[in-house]
């Protein structure tokens, strides 16, 4: 069986479930799925770069922004931008007065990226981050996950599928079977990053 459509996905769905009459429930089945692997899985096939000026306190936030991977300032020497607390940046606003200057930190608030110092000009920054998975449907007929591991959606599906159902036997099986895939995204991703390259130890001289 050849899953690589949305339409073979969800033909995929009623077979393992021997079911014909869930026409109108598996797309949900598959959302249910797409949401929980935003969550879990993490691979470089999900990564994006976005450059942007940053010149007031707050920039808006990717639509399709799950977690930040790094985030920079690129203008004259690049430098990181470091992930604080609400607290802590409220902390360090009080503590300087809420001086203006390059910015340094930053944390999300509200939906937006929030950084401190408030800049005193114009910077430019570049986000990498996860994105979100392009959601399947009828119109987007496919997406990286379901090209490179369409288990994961399966059995994902199925899972959501299970208290739908009342299917209380099958539902350890299809979590195992998730479980597994979700592992092995994780895996696969770990291998293709670091895979070729080996760990290097440094060893410091005195």
């Amino acid at each position: 069986m050849t899953i690589t459509t949305f339409a073979e996905l969800k033909t995929a769905v009623a077979d393992f479930l021997d079911r014909d009459d869930l026409t109108s429930s598996t797309p949900t089945f598959i959302q249910l799925a797409e949401a929980d692997l935003n969550r879990q899985a993490r691979h470089w096939r999900a990564e994006k770069r976005s450059t942007a000026t940053i010149d007031t306190q707050y920039s808006a936030v990717p639509s399709d922004f799950v977690e930040t991977i790094r985030f920079y300032i690129t203008s004259n020497d690049t430098r990181p931008l470091e992930l604080i607390s609400q607290s802590e940046l409220l902390s360090r606003k009080a503590n300087t007065l809420n001086t203006s200057g390059e910015p340094g930190y930053y944390a999300i608030t509200a939906g937006e990226f929030e950084v401190y110092p408030v800049p005193d000009g114009s910077y430019t920054a570049e986000l990498y981050y996860y994105s979100r998975l392009a959601a399947l449907s009828d119109s987007n007929t496919t997406n990286w996950m379901l090209t490179y591991f369409p288990d994961a959606y399966l059995y994902g599906a199925l899972v959501h599928s299970a208290p739908y159902l009342s299917e209380d036997a099958r539902l350890a099986v299809w979590q195992t079977l998730y479980g597994n895939a979700v592992s092995g995204i994780l895996t696969d991703n770990e291998q293709a990053k670091f895979g070729g390259s080996g760990r290097r130890m440094k060893i410091n001289s005195y």
